[in-house]
C-alpha cells in the first residue's frame, strides 16, 4: 500500500428514509426527510459526494436502519453498487435502538476489517471499568457519590482493521448523545434537562476515553471518529463542566503520548476571536438563518499523527477546492447537513 489510507467520517441526515424495506434505493421524486430535497436528488447527490472522497473506509453516522425487517448493510451495498464506489462492503456491529445506525463502507481489496468490540460485558448494575459499548456503564454524574446507569443509543462500532500492506489499526466510530433538551416545558425545566443531557454526554466520552486508553497502553494505532455533537467551546454548559467530551476523548493529560490528534479540534480549543472549522449547517427557522458548529471529528493516536497526516473537511464554502466544481458544492448541500471530513494516512516509514 504505497498510497495514503483515506478514512472518512460522515453523517448523512436521513438516510434510512432512501430505501424500501428490502433495501431497494427510492430514486423517485417524492419528498426526502431533507427540506425540499426529492429523494431521488439525495440518493445522487450522495452518489457524487462518495465518489469524490474515493475513501478507503468511510464511518457512516446515521446510516440506514438495522431491524427485523430492514438491512444496514443490504442497503449500504446496494447504494455503493449503483454508485460505482470501489468501498462498496458494508458491515456494523450492535445495532442501536433507534432508526440511525453506525455502520463501516469500505474497499475489501485495500482493507480487510471485522467488528471486534472490547470490554466485558457489565452485569445489570452496571460497570465502572470501561464495559462493552452495549452494555452499562456506572459513573457518578451529580457528584453526590452514588453512580448513575449511563448507556449508549447508539453503541460506538470497534473494528480491528489491517491494511493490504499488513499494518494493523483499530477504529471507533461514534455518535455521541445530543444535548438538546426535548420534552423540557419552561426555561428552568430546559436548563436542568441540558444539564443532565450534557453529564451523560460527558460520561459517554469518559466512557469512551477509558477504551482510548487501554488500546494506547497496548501500544495500538488507533483512530476515533464520528459526530460527538460537541465540540469545544459549543454551548455555555462547557464552563460549568470544565471540558467539552471532545476535549475529555483527546485525552485532558499533559501527557504527549496518551493524546489523540485532530487539528481542527485544536483550532478550535486555541482560537480566541470565535474563528473555527465547521462540518456541519442547519438552518433555523425562528432566526431565518443558518447556524454552523465543529461537531464531526477523526481523532487519530500519537503514533499515527507522527507520520503526518492530511485532515480535511469538505465544506463546500469554506474549500477552494470544493468552491471551484459547482457540481461538487451543490452536492455537498443536498446531500446532508454534515460535511465530510476525511484523513488521509501516510504508510509507516
Amino acid at each position: 500500500m504505497t498510497r495514503p489510507l483515506r478514512l472518512a467520517t460522515y453523517n448523512v441526515e436521513w438516510f434510512n428514509a432512501l430505501f424500501d424495506d428490502n433495501g431497494r434505493m427510492l430514486e423517485d421524486r417524492a419528498p426526502s426527510s431533507r427540506y425540499k430535497i426529492s429523494r431521488g436528488e439525495q440518493l445522487s447527490a450522495l452518489g457524487i459526494v462518495f465518489n469524490a472522497l474515493d475513501a478507503d473506509g468511510i464511518m457512516i453516522i446515521e446510516a440506514p436502519d438495522t431491524n427485523g425487517k430492514r438491512s444496514t448493510v443490504k442497503a449500504l451495498q446496494t447504494f455503493a453498487k449503483a454508485a460505482g464506489l470501489r468501498a462498496h462492503r458494508a458491515l456494523i456491529g450492535y445495532p442501536s435502538e433507534t432508526e440511525q445506525e453506525i455502520a463501516f463502507l469500505y474497499d475489501p481489496d485495500r482493507l480487510t476489517v471485522r467488528h471486534d468490540p472490547q470490554g466485558h460485558p457489565s452485569t445489570s448494575h452496571g460497570s465502572h471499568d470501561a464495559p462493552r459499548f452495549d452494555t452499562t456503564f456506572r459513573y457518578d454524574l451529580d457528584a453526590d457519590n452514588v453512580s448513575e446507569s449511563i448507556r449508549f443509543s447508539k453503541p460506538p462500532l470497534e473494528l480491528a482493521v489491517t491494511t493490504a500492506d499488513g499494518a494493523r489499526l483499530r477504529l471507533i466510530g461514534v455518535h455521541a448523545k445530543s444535548k438538546n433538551p426535548y420534552g423540557a416545558v419552561g426555561r428552568e425545566a430546559q436548563i436542568r434537562l441540558s444539564i443532565e443531557n450534557r453529564r451523560k454526554q460527558l460520561a459517554q466520552c469518559l466512557w469512551l476515553r477509558q477504551r482510548v486508553e487501554g488500546h494506547l497502553a497496548a501500544g495500538e494505532s488507533i483512530v476515533v471518529m464520528g459526530d460527538f455533537n460537541d465540540g469545544p467551546g459549543i454551548d455555555e454548559f462547557e464552563k460549568l463542566f470544565g471540558h467539552s467530551g471532545v476535549e475529555i476523548v483527546l485525552g485532558t493529560t499533559p501527557d504527549p503520548a496518551l493524546k489523540l490528534t485532530d487539528p481542527h479540534a485544536s483550532m478550535a480549543l486555541q482560537s480566541r476571536v470565535g474563528i473555527m472549522p465547521t462540518t456541519a449547517r442547519f438552518y433555523l427557522a425562528p432566526q431565518k438563518r443558518f447556524f454552523e458548529a465543529l461537531l464531526d471529528f477523526v481523532m487519530v493516536s500519537p503514533d499515527l499523527a507522527g507520520r503526518g497526516p492530511e485532515w480535511r473537511i469538505w465544506h463546500p464554502f469554506n474549500d477552494p477546492r470544493i468552491i471551484e466544481i459547482p457540481e461538487l458544492r451543490e452536492a455537498l448541500l443536498q446531500a446532508s447537513d454534515h460535511f465530510p471530513v476525511t484523513v488521509d494516512l501516510p504508510p509507516a516509514p
